[in-house]
Formats: C-alpha cells, structure tokens, sequence
C-alpha cells in the first residue's frame, strides 16, 4: 500500500505545490490522479518515486519511507511526461541500461516493439512523439514494476496504441499484482482502466474513492421547464447546473428517486437521468469548487 501523510512540498519560486496532502493508494489496482493545470499531480508522482523529498509529511510504500530507500525505488518505474534521452540513444541502448537496474523480460519488449512497430536500433530523436512515447510504454511493460507510475501515460498514443497499452496495464495489476498510478487529462481513457481515483486541485486532494462506487452515487439530470428555473429552487445542492432555454442539465449527489421526487415537484415538461462518467464527475467537482463559472 502507499500512504501519503501530510505531505507538503514547494520550490524556491513558488508558493507550495502540494499542501498537507493525505491519501492512501490500495495494491493491485489502477488509481486515476486528475486534477486541472498546475495542480500538483506531476510534483505528487515524483514524490512517491522517490526523486523529490517533502518538505513534511512522508510517502510511505508498505510502511517504509520511500525517500533514500533504495530497495522501495527499486520496486517502483516512473514514467514522465517528457522522458529524458541522450541524442544518440535508442531503443536498445534504454533496454541494456534499464536491464543493469531491474529484472527486465527482454521477450516482453521485443512482443510490444513489434506491436508499435519500432526500430529498436534507429535513434530515438528521430522518432515522432507518439513514437517515443511507445519506446518507454514498451520498457515500462518490459520491467513489470510492482509499482508504475505514469504521467499523462496516454499523450501521443494514437488509438490503437492506447488500446494496446489499457490491455497491458490491466493485465499487469491481474497477473502480476502490480499497483498503476496514473495521471491525466484524458478522463474518458482512465475511466476504462481506472477502478479508483483520487482529484487533486491547488495542491490538495479534494476527494478520492473507488471510481464506479462515487459514480453511482452522482447523478445527472435533463429536465424542461415552462417558468424559469434557478438551483436555489431545486430543494437540493447541486454539483452544477446549466439552462439552455428551457432544458437544464444537473449534476447532484443523492438518491436518485428522491432527486427525481424533488424535480417533479416544480412540474418540469419533462425529467430524465443520464448516465454519469468519470470526466462529468471530475468537472462538476471542479465547477463545485467555484472554477468554470
């Protein structure tokens, strides 16, 4: 398990990134780290593998510090979003250098460099961005970490190669019991591969739980009126609440029949739910917050 105690981490020119943050990360799952620009998440993961050090607070793995532990970071691959390379490296050369640190299946890469179709000897500066970013999905698969921690994982894929690469991580946490933290913008890809979450906004976590359980528990309505209508007339808080002439859209937490009970009561035209997804849930804990208003 990773737990993050009251971890506070700032730079010298800025204010702190990350504030008394808390969070507990399961074992053997996928775990989804959003949060808007500037929020903290890529600080977050560098903290957890251990290549920065909090200010306070720790970031334990099964109760161990991770910081200067290296039997912990050796469990652990951090994948960025914009991996450093030498200009003369290649794919090939990467492996033999990973090789030298982690128990490295060489026969996994060679299955995920023919999928991608690369070159494992042609420099990789020449490669396109989704190219690249292949090169370090299939040394990632290859090593098989127990932990795997991936900063905006999917940026340049096309869409066969994040299928190839949602499949990978599934089965890596089925079969090999690994933990894989995830972060990125793309909402609609983690919610394929995600079982939980957590939302990071201004350097603290906001909220996090187990992705289909939390969706169950928000609803979406589309509902028509003949009068106006405003939120404080609902009878309920709402997560968000958007009108386009007569039809409004809202976003709420609560059971679902008595929602729709309370909805009825202002005589709509016509009041239906929809389902919710992960980005929807994201954005109306954004817009919950005061952004996007």
């Amino acid at each position: 398990m990773i737990e993050i105690k009251n971890v506070t981490k700032g730079y010298e020119d800025k204010k702190e990134v990350l504030k008394n943050v808390n969070l507990k990360i399961e074992d053997s799952c996928v775990f989804g780290l959003v949060g808007i620009n500037g929020a903290g998440k890529s600080t977050l993961l560098r903290l957890i593998a251990g290549v920065l050090q909090t200010e306070a607070g720790q970031v334990c793995i099964d109760g161990e510090n991770v910081w200067e532990n290296e039997r912990r970071k050796s469990e652990i691959f951090f994948l960025p979003d914009d991996p450093f390379y030498a200009s003369g490296v290649t794919a090939r050369s990467l492996a033999d250098m990973y090789r030298a640190v982690y128990d490295f299946k060489e026969k996994t890469f060679q299955t995920y460099l023919e999928k991608f179709k690369l070159n494992e000897k042609a420099p990789i500066r020449n490669f396109s961005k989704g190219m690249k970013r292949q090169v370090f999905v299939a040394l990632a698969l290859a090593i098989a970490p127990k932990y795997l921690l991936l900063d905006e994982a999917f940026d340049g894929l096309d869409p066969l190669a994040r299928l190839v690469f949602k499949r990978a991580l599934v089965e890596l946490v089925e079969e090999k019991g690994a933990t894989v933290i995830i972060s990125s913008h793309s909402l609609r890809e983690l919610e394929d591969v995600c079982d939980s979450y957590g939302i990071l906004d201004h350097g603290v976590i906001t909220c996090a739980g187990e992705l289909e359980r939390d969706l169950g528990r928000v609803h979406k309505f589309q509902a028509a009126f003949e009068k106006e209508v405003s939120p404080e007339m609902l009878g309920f808080p709402c997560m968000s609440f958007h009108r386009t002439g007569r039809v409004v859209q809202i976003l709420a937490r609560g059971n679902a029949e008595e929602l729709t009970a309370k909805l009825k009561m202002l005589e709509p035209l016509f009041v239906e739910e929809i389902e919710v997804d992960f980005e929807e849930l994201f954005i109306g804990e954004v817009e919950a917050r005061g952004y996007l208003q």
